[in-house]
Order: C-alpha cells, then structure tokens, then sequence
C-alpha cells in the first residue's frame, strides 16, 4: 500500500476544501491509502501525526497564502519539521503542494515556492501539475487548471465567499486531478 498524507492548514475552511478534493482524488488510485492531517490554529498537528507523516511515501503540503506567503501556523509547522529534518526521515519522500487564495494572482507562487523549497530541505521529490492551462478564449472559470498553476495546486476563495461557496466547482475538479497525479507518482516513485 502506498500512503500518502496532506498536511495543511486552513484559516476559515477554504483551504481544507481544497485538501478534502486533493485527498478524494488520491484515494481513487487502487493501492493509496491517504491520511489528512490538519494543523490547529496553533500551528500543531493532531496527535500521532509526526508519526503518519514519518510513514507517508508522499506529503502534500497546503496553506492559504496571506500576505504573499504561507499562513504563519503553516510556517510553524515547517520550522518543527527541523527533527526530522536532522535524522533525514522524509529524504526521498515525494512531496507537492497547493494554495488557496482571495484574489486570483493573489502572490500564491510564494507559497508553492516556500513549500517547495521545505521540500528540498529534506532532500524529497517535487511533483507539479502536470497538466496544461484553461487558456483559449472559449475557457472559462470552471475550467480545469483555469488558473494555470504549474508548480503546485492554486485555487481562488473570493474574500466574501463561504467556504460552501468556493472554491469553485473547476478549481476542486482541479484539486481532485492533481491528487490522482500525486498518487500515481508516487506509486511510480515507490516501486523503484
């Protein structure tokens, strides 16, 4: 079995709904098994989740961007990961990550950048997209990769939308793709 773990935070449930369609679309690849670990508002993991991380093949990272960067809870979490870190547990891990933000743009390279670079930290391996842009002019938002990330997962949470509200339909759609590709290169990963 092949296992995987999103690690994210979410500020007001936005974030956590892009995490719940990451997971859904990895959990539909035979052979996956995915564990979804939220940090607090305090910057923690639930309990046993150093451990389940620890065991993953793959981390998804996720965090909303404030600010150009990755929330400060997610910032916590990555500076504790220093202990694993030192002992080199998550080398050659595959890791990937996604974002979610108010404005369309809204800086969120920054954060995939900040997660990406995590990832190197512990010697992993980064998956992207992988997958082409909605960008002809008969696209529209509910388009898959209608925000044409190629890094990592970008998805959009108007400031005034509930999180029943968005993200939208195509940036889940999205969400649960990029899941499925995280989940299969990572099984590739794994069997050699």
């Amino acid at each position: 079995m092949t296992a995987l773990a999103v690690v994210f935070h979410s500020g007001y449930g936005h974030t956590a709904k892009a995490a719940e369609a990451v997971a859904a679309g990895a959990q539909q690849i035979d052979g996956v098994s995915v564990e979804v670990l939220a940090i607090d508002s305090e910057g923690n993991l639930p309990e046993g989740g150093w451990h389940l991380l620890a065991q993953a093949d793959a981390i998804i990272f996720g965090s909303p961007t404030y600010m150009g960067g990755p929330s400060w809870q997610f910032k916590k979490f990555a500076d504790a990961s220093s202990k694993p870190w030192f002992s080199q547990e998550w080398k050659d891990k595959v890791f990937a990550g996604f974002t979610n933000s108010a404005s369309m743009n809204g800086d969120k390279l920054g954060t995939l950048d900040y997660m990406f670079h995590l990832s190197q930290q512990h010697g992993g391996v980064w998956v992207g997209m992988g997958m082409l842009p909605s960008n002809t002019k008969a696209a529209n938002r509910n388009d898959v990769n209608y925000i044409a990330g190629f890094s990592g997962l970008m998805t959009v949470s108007p400031s005034d939308a509930s999180p029943d509200e968005a993200p939208l339909p195509g940036d889940l759609e999205t969400a649960r793709k990029f899941g499925e590709r995280v989940a299969n290169v990572t099984k590739r990963w794994s069997s050699v």
